[in-house]
């Protein structure tokens, strides 16, 4: 992408970033597919790198990458049944070898030189580890180091809180995923056809809906000025993104926010819930997945349960979707679309979430305290 000086005319960075969502996906989508499918160039050494994946992988990662991690092991798991292992990186790093076997590591960082997730790459290439690097800088250390490197093709990213890296982590890691089911012989050519032709309508999609995400949640968020404290609740692959919404909340606006799987909120967290703690349930589904099916009448469930207690419940709902919008007190809609790419537009409007409610604490979002872009010293 072109370099900018300035975030005109947006007002700050991270909001800039967030509307560039749409064009940094094409572009990450262009650098490995092409009409007649996967481009030979780029994508050659991912499959020479799956090749050797056959048992496990491992991935290590941090913050917002750590949960683009997570959603990659049902990505995979789901789609080639690999199994996958997502480990802190500062964990991995403290890690006995003899239960990792002949696993392919996997790190993911958007600077390419996170401290801890730097140190966890070197100790998988001296044990022996077939590596990969997902970086947003196709120069920096880790891309170098790795066996392979699969740069994501965000561009510069000047906001602190990360933003259009996400959802471009998220976007490389279900493309490896699909190599991944292709390379297995459990994705035929046709199924696969159809994932990449959603794939290549994502951009558009997401660019069609952000002026009206962004208008929703700047309203919702005037709402909420007074709330110091949000959970953040998803099943499945969602449940990542319950945890980065909360991540965003925390890092842009000073406010306590944990996310969990849906399912554990009675297991203890259920005694927070108040009208001063709102609930960010995700709520969407794939209707043409019956287990995504299954999840979401379970959500619906809760969110019953939660309204009877009084909750406040901010849900992401589908377009459409009047069941949850009768129990939600606020609702942000999103379009239908397959159950692993909902996460790339969910995500977006807990980005603009944070953003908004950071702007109405009269934080400095682009610098939050006592952060750093890169991590560059445990």
């Amino acid at each position: 992408m072109p370099e900018t000086q300035s975030p005109a005319p947006y007002a700050h960075w991270m909001l800039r970033e967030i509307h560039e969502q749409p064009e940094t996906l094409k572009a990450t989508l262009n650098s490995y597919v092409e009409a007649q499918g996967f481009r030979a160039e780029t994508c050659a050494p991912l499959r020479t790198w799956l090749k050797k994946a056959s048992g496990k992988i491992v991935i290590a990662a941090s913050g917002s990458s750590r949960h683009a991690g997570l959603a990659a092991e049902l990505f995979f798991e789901d789609l080639s049944g690999i199994h996958v292992d997502v480990e802190y990186a500062s964990e991995y790093t403290y890690r006995n070898e003899t239960a990792l076997g002949d696993a392919v590591v996997m790190v993911v960082s958007q600077s390419g030189e996170t401290a801890d997730t730097l140190a966890a790459l070197r100790k998988a290439k001296l044990a022996g580890h077939e590596t990969l690097a997902i970086t947003n800088v196709a120069s920096s250390t880790m891309a170098k180091e790795a066996t392979v490197s699969f740069p994501t093709e965000a561009g510069r990213e000047r906001a602190i809180p990360a933003t259009k890296s996400f959802t471009a982590q998220l976007l490389n890691l279900y493309l490896l995923s699909l190599l991944a089911a292709e390379s297995r012989g459990v994705l035929d050519a046709a199924g696969l056809e159809v994932r990449l032709a959603e794939l290549r309508e994502l951009p558009a999609s997401v660019k069609a809906q952000l002026p009206g995400w962004e208008s929703s949640v700047r309203a919702i968020a005037e709402r909420y000025k007074t709330a110091k404290n949000f959970l953040f609740l998803g099943r499945g692959v969602h449940y990542p993104i319950a945890r980065e919404g909360a991540l965003k909340l925390k890092e842009s606006a000073y406010l306590h926010a944990e996310g969990y799987p849906s399912g554990e909120l009675k297991h203890g967290p259920n005694a927070l819930v108040s009208e001063g703690t709102p609930l960010v349930m995700i709520a969407t589904v794939d209707r043409n997945d019956s287990e995504s099916v299954q999840r979401y009448e379970k959500i619906v469930q809760l969110m019953r349960d939660m309204r009877e207690q009084g909750a406040n419940i901010l849900a992401i709902a589908n377009t459409g979707d009047e069941v949850v919008a009768e129990l939600a007190t606020n609702v942000v809609f999103v379009e239908p679309a397959r159950e692993a790419l909902l996460p790339m537009l969910e995500v977006i409007t807990l980005q603009l979430l944070a953003y908004f409610m950071a702007i109405n604490n009269g934080i400095d979002v682009d610098h939050p305290r006592n952060l750093t872009k890169a991590v560059l010293a445990e």
